[in-house]
């Protein structure tokens, strides 16, 4: 099992999407909540802090744990756990992505998500 995190990063009550550029197949081209993979020793709040930083060039706090999806690709199973984080400060800058959105909760599943997003942006729709 594969241990990712994905960031919900809210701005006037929109949340920020990211299309897939670059990485697995199973997500290539595909919108998600930006995260990634949790390091060995590592806390899935420090994990999410740092992806953001990676990918996208802003800096963020990890906040609480909103919902998780565990999800079994063809040749693998993620756990994805969502995390609400604030904004701190930078400019998005783009690595890792084609383009980026910020999208209204009741908009989320009109876009092409990743097949482990589907669920959190859901319970994100339903819930928050």
């Amino acid at each position: 099992m594969i241990k990712v995190v994905a960031a919900l990063i809210e701005n006037d009550g929109k949340f920020l999407i990211a299309k897939r550029s670059t990485g697995d197949k199973n997500v290539l081209g595909k919108w998600e909540f930006p995260g990634g993979k949790v390091k060995e020793n590592e806390s899935e709040l420090k994990a999410i802090e740092r992806e953001i930083k990676e990918e996208f060039e802003i800096d963020v706090k990890a906040k609480e744990f909103v919902t998780n999806n565990i999800f079994k690709y063809p040749e693998k199973e993620v756990d994805l756990k969502l995390y609400k984080c604030n904004y701190i400060n930078g400019t998005i800058k783009l690595h890792d992505h084609l383009e980026y959105k910020w999208v209204s909760k009741n908009d989320l599943l009109n876009y092409d998500l990743a097949s482990a997003d589907i669920n959190l942006a859901m319970f994100v729709k339903e819930n928050l």
